[in-house]
């Protein structure tokens, strides 16, 4: 098939590698424009744009799609679908219509749950035990148009959004592959009213810790911040990102370290912090940590 691809981050990568590896005709690739990045501040391009860049397709990177001069070059690329991931820009109607098929976008839930911004994120941090792909057919709303393909997978009791992103983003390549090769025998479901939930955007005023709440709460906070833009805490004034964690047996005052292996109480139950980074450094596993900054039992960790 002839495709447009829309998409921008790293999430977004594997998928363009599998449409091109299925043999489909890329006709462009849309993407979010190059930003200041690094100590220089110097333009990069995005994970997206550099792969298409080496592949050696067409890449474009407007501003928006909102003028009928952009609306009129995507037109005349006379695309049969367009596929769409975490592209980062709002398709206007004419974009939507513009391809013969319409425009699919591979999704990170599993509709209507989490329709929004941040999914994998959000359902790790709500405890959900299960999440998923699904291939939608686009529409004007937020993700609300009908699912072509969905699959499922569990989430594990000590993932981290990092290592279910990538996860989710092979699911993602392999199911829009099995979509496309199945699009005219596919019948679109109509999302439910029933059960639907907003992912908002991650908000960094919601990363520090309150070591108050109960230790699952905790745990999936630092799972699911982990690694942007990561949960922390305080330690004598220092900041402190925590990337890793999982629950544990323990009580004591919130935020008083119990071990010698960082075992932290919480409001109720307790955390084991497994991986960490000061500011300025590297992320550090728990053993390696300790041996720069050892945190005796009795160390306070600050919630305020």
């Amino acid at each position: 098939m002839r495709i447009i691809f829309m998409g921008t981050p790293d999430f977004s990568v594997p998928v363009l590698d599998a449409l091109v590896r299925a043999e489909h005709e890329i006709a462009a690739v849309y993407c979010q424009p190059p930003r200041p990045a690094g100590r220089g501040k110097k333009d990069r391009p995005t994970p997206v744009h550099a792969r298409a860049l080496a592949l050696g397709l067409d890449v474009r990177h407007p501003n928006s799609l909102k003028s009928p001069e952009e609306q009129a070059s995507f037109a005349a690329l006379y695309a049969d679908i367009a596929v769409v991931v975490a592209y980062g820009l709002i398709l206007p109607q004419p974009i939507l219509d513009a391809p013969t098929h319409g425009c699919l976008n591979i999704h990170a839930s599993l509709l209507p749950r989490w329709r929004g911004a941040a999914p994998i994120h959000r359902a790790i941090m709500a405890g959900d035990v299960q999440t998923g792909v699904c291939i939608m057919q686009m529409e004007a709303g937020l993700d609300t148009g009908p699912v072509l393909l969905r699959e499922a997978t569990d989430i594990g009791i000590e993932e981290t959004t990092a290592q279910l992103h990538d996860r989710l983003s092979d699911m993602g390549a392999a199911l829009i592959v099995e979509a496309l090769a199945k699009l005219h025998s596919l019948t679109p479901d109509p999302q439910p009213d029933e059960g639907v939930t907003y992912a908002a955007k991650i908000d960094k005023a919601e990363a520090r810790i309150d070591w108050s709440a109960p230790a699952s709460e905790v745990d999936r906070k630092i799972r699911g911040l982990s690694p942007f833009p990561g949960a922390w805490t305080e330690v004598e004034g220092n900041r402190i990102k925590l990337l890793a964690s999982r629950l544990a047996e323990g009580r004591g005052t919130p935020g008083e370290v119990l071990d010698d292996h960082l075992r932290v109480a919480c409001g109720e139950g307790a955390v084991e912090l497994l991986r960490l980074q000061r500011a300025g450094k590297g992320a550090q596993d728990r053993e390696t940590f300790l041996r720069g900054w050892p945190m005796p039992a009795g160390t306070r960790l600050s919630s305020e």
